[in-house]
């Protein structure tokens, strides 16, 4: 039976209709990529070693794209010829997703044109801090067999930047070592403490596993560990005891966080903010409180280095130092940076009684006064003391004084902006005592 004119129209229709898209020459739609959050564990199966390697791209920063073979990086948002960050976060005891890591990921991206890769390892840094650290080895040997397939796809071993968090920094260390220390970076933020203080340096992060090593300490006396493991180890206002956090354990959960996380987030307001982190060379942190450390023309360093993505973290000096200590302040709260304000008194004649004087800074959200007291025989000489302040400082007299002759004048009006580049971070002024 010959087909009904219902059925020839619906025919010729179809048939326009390939013509027509066939003539535009359009593509077909370009599939979205599916996008895989971490996972989460429990105590009960969280100990058991389970990684997931998520990609995030600038184009799609919220993104994370599971990559685990060859093929799925090749199908991916990957770019070879850009640097390539990876993240390894630390033990989690309860099996959840970092809270920290989305904004992360967020902010390297915003900071840097690169490859972002979340290694999500929750499964197996779940539930207690010991099998955690029994995963370590296998963990590092799946990301080094992870990064082999990069290098295969054009990757340079130098463009490789692995970030550590607490135990995470530990794992990166022993990634670094399984390619002879060839990675580009390694950045340990806080790296953990207990079992790796007494470990070899094959098991722990040190300046050996890549061709820059840093690290950031502020938990030294808790989670975090208390000797150098980088080039460069800043040590944030002495690596313990950061403002803000509580200093009593009835603060509970935060008591025992709260000063090893400040160094995930100190980098991230170093990446998120235009003022920087500068940190002084110095040989203890009681010498760099009492003005000892004024500048950067640390023999071993010629420069002070800064937290965040500036190469060898601002350092011009080869061959790399190990190991050096580098101190800075920080406020309690993001973007963390103030200026170091350095007060020196000079006697001119030993004093017959004690002689106080005070001096106040005066910042737009910050009043500081520091009293000084000259006891009575004292030699002349100087003495100094130290002041946490902010920008836009103003300083005031409290007793007559003056600048002497071979110091530089005392500056008038706002406190130089020490964020600027290149600038000192330190506000020193040069003060002399006068009988009145």
């Amino acid at each position: 039976m010959p087909p009904g004119p219902c059925k020839r129209c619906f025919w010729w229709g179809a048939l326009l209709w390939w013509l027509c898209v066939a003539s535009s020459g359009d593509a077909p739609p370009t599939l979205q990529p599916k996008c895989t959050d971490f996972q989460n564990a429990n105590l009960l199966r969280g100990t058991n070693l389970k990684v997931q390697f998520l990609l995030f791209v600038p184009a799609d920063p919220s993104c994370g794209q599971l990559v685990e073979e060859s093929s799925d990086i090749q199908n991916s948002g990957f770019n070879a010829t850009l640097g390539t960050k990876l993240i390894i976060h630390g033990f989690r005891a309860l099996g959840t997703k970092p809270s920290w890591i989305d904004k992360f990921i967020s902010v390297l991206l915003r900071a840097e044109d690169a490859n972002v890769i979340a290694v999500d390892w929750v499964y197996g840094s779940t539930g207690v801090y010991f099998s955690a650290v029994e995963n370590v080895v296998r963990l590092s040997l799946e990301i080094s067999r992870f990064l082999s397939k990069l290098l295969v796809l054009g990757v340079s071993e130098s463009s490789i930047h692995i970030i550590g968090v607490s135990l995470g920094a530990h794992v990166a260390g022993m990634v670094g070592h399984f390619y002879k220390g060839q990675l580009g970076r390694i950045t340990g933020l806080d790296p953990a403490g207990p079992e790796y203080t007494r470990a070899s340096l094959e098991e722990r992060l040190d300046a050996g596993d890549a061709l820059f090593v840093e690290a950031i300490h502020t938990d030294t006396d808790n989670l975090g560990i208390r000797i150098p493991v980088g080039h460069v180890d800043y040590f944030v206002n002495g690596g313990q005891d950061q403002p803000g956090c509580p200093l009593f354990i009835h603060a509970g959960y935060s008591y025992l966080i709260c000063d090893h996380m400040r160094a995930v987030h100190l980098y991230i307001s170093a990446l998120e903010n235009s003022c920087p982190l500068m940190a002084f060379p110095c040989a203890t942190y009681k010498a760099f409180l009492e003005g000892q450390c004024l500048d950067c023309f640390n023999p071993f360093l010629l420069s002070c280095p800064r937290i965040g993505l500036a190469e060898q973290g601002g350092i011009k000096i080869e061959p790399l130092p190990k190991e050096v200590r580098v101190y800075l302040l920080t406020t309690s709260k993001a973007p963390y940076c103030v200026h170091h304000s350095l007060v020196e008194f000079y006697l001119q004649e030993p004093r017959k009684k004690d002689t106080s004087i005070e001096v106040t800074f005066l910042g737009s959200n910050v009043t500081s006064s520091v009293k000084i007291t000259m006891s009575s025989g004292m030699g002349a000489g100087g003495s100094s003391l130290e002041v946490r302040g902010q920008k836009n400082l103003n300083w005031i007299w409290t007793q007559q004084l003056k600048a002497p002759r071979s110091a530089p004048a005392p500056p008038t009006g706002d406190a130089p902006d020490s964020c600027e580049e290149g600038h000192p971070n330190w506000i020193r002024f040069y003060l002399q005592f006068l009988e009145t």
